[in-house]
């Protein structure tokens, strides 16, 4: 499955808006996805699972890519 997440670029970093990046990861559950990032230096907002018409969005998008952690 694949989930978009939501994240700051440092962990020291606080959410605001306008600097909220996202990327997309696969995963069997959302906790799966978390413990993959855990290791990285992002700020972790929001993990939402992407499927069917909205996937179907995200995929259009010229900056789609899914990473394998």
């Amino acid at each position: 499955m694949v989930f978009k997440v939501y994240y700051q670029v440092t962990i020291s970093e606080v959410p605001i808006r306008e600097n909220t990046k996202t990327m997309f990861v696969e995963g069997e559950s959302v906790r799966d996805v978390r413990l993959k990032l855990k290791e990285e230096p992002y700020n972790v907002e929001i993990v939402l699972p992407v499927t069917g018409a909205y996937l179907d969005y995200e995929k259009q998008n010229e900056d789609y890519k899914v990473l394998e952690l």
